[in-house]
């Protein structure tokens, strides 16, 4: 049932990384704090808060400034640098999201723009739940449960699966998961946005 004691980035490490990055984008754009506000619908105060590295944000904040600044989240939380090939080794991947009772997101690997292609890894525990605001226009998710149960919804269509199960979803519109059995929920999850950084 997924890897719940599987080493990870310091989440204090990331927070100073995608700090670093979101003060230096928004200097090289020579944008404002407010700029940068209005283009991403973070709040001022929020961004001061994660600029300086003292706030792990949320997959939607970091996904709205990704957007703004017309970068992947992966290039929000790791070195862009372009290699033949990228190794992540265990311990080197950036837990993205906790649950209230231990379950998370883990942000495995994820290719640079226009075609963004993110693999994802997730646990969650009985009643934990992500609502997801829409993704750019175009993305699409695709899941497969390794054990355990899972609820996915998008807009008002909802379908639950079970272990061996997979499902393709709209990740441009209101989407989530939530675990649905008494046991914990394993599961992959491979994002396709196309045309990031292209407006």
């Amino acid at each position: 049932m997924g890897e719940p004691d599987r080493p990870a980035v310091d989440t204090n490490a990331v927070a100073e990384a995608i700090g670093g990055r979101v003060r230096r984008w928004r200097s090289e754009r020579n944008w404002t704090l407010d700029a940068l506000a209005e283009r991403s619908g973070v709040s001022r105060r929020t961004l001061v808060i994660i600029e300086q590295g003292q706030s792990n944000p949320s997959i939607a904040v970091l996904l709205r400034l990704a957007s703004a600044f017309g970068v992947s989240l992966s290039d929000l939380v790791e070195d862009g640098a372009v290699s033949p090939i990228r190794v992540h080794r265990a311990g080197e991947s950036h837990i993205l999201w906790r649950g209230p009772s231990g379950g998370r997101g883990v942000l495995v690997g994820a290719t640079e723009p226009p075609q963004v292609v993110e693999l994802w890894d997730w646990d969650m525990a009985p009643g934990e739940r992500l609502d997801s605001e829409p993704h750019s226009r175009g993305t699409r998710e695709v899941l497969f449960v390794h054990a355990g149960e899972l609820e996915v919804y998008v807009g008002s269509n909802v379908e639950r699966i079970a272990e061996g199960d997979s499902v393709v979803l709209y990740g441009d519109q209101l989407h989530g998961y939530a675990c649905a059995g008494s046991d914990n929920v394993h599961f992959s999850m491979t994002v396709l946005q196309p045309g990031v950084g292209g407006n």
